[in-house]
């Protein structure tokens, strides 16, 4: 059974998953050709890695005649998301503000990036006027 694991993937994992992510669609023995050049895995390693991303909820599979086409079952989005989440947490005790804050202190904003970042939280909001909403209506 799949569920939804939240805690962030390994390096080995991520790197996995930017194979899937760029691939498409890939098979075990696809996947270990195109680690060999930055690591010497097993294919029986490969398919461990492969099965318990699934397990996690990151892969699933379809069956091609008797191999395991996988693909990813979420987006890398959703990888990078809880690590940006993590590094929240750790570094500014929870707070998204004090990462604003220090990424405009730092670094910066080009006049698109706040155009792109304001587009961004209004959708954030209407999105959360939405499902308020609809909560509000649910009897």
């Amino acid at each position: 059974m799949t569920s939804l694991d939240t805690s962030p993937l390994t390096t080995a994992q991520r790197e996995l998953m930017e194979i899937v992510w760029a691939s498409g669609e890939v098979t075990v023995t696809e996947v270990r050709d195109l680690l060999e050049p930055k690591r010497n895995l097993a294919r029986n390693t490969v398919l461990t890695m492969m099965v318990r991303l699934e397990e996690r909820g990151w892969l699933q599979h379809r069956t091609q005649g008797r191999t395991f086409v996988y693909s990813a079952a979420r987006p890398k989005t959703a990888s990078l998301g809880m690590r940006v989440s993590q590094m929240v947490d750790r570094l500014f005790a929870g707070s998204p503000e004090d990462l604003v804050t220090a990424l405009i202190e730092y670094r910066g904003l080009t006049a698109a990036e706040t155009e792109r970042i304001r587009t961004m939280i209004e959708q954030a909001e209407s999105k959360q006027k939405q499902s308020e909403n609809r909560r509000k209506n649910q009897p």
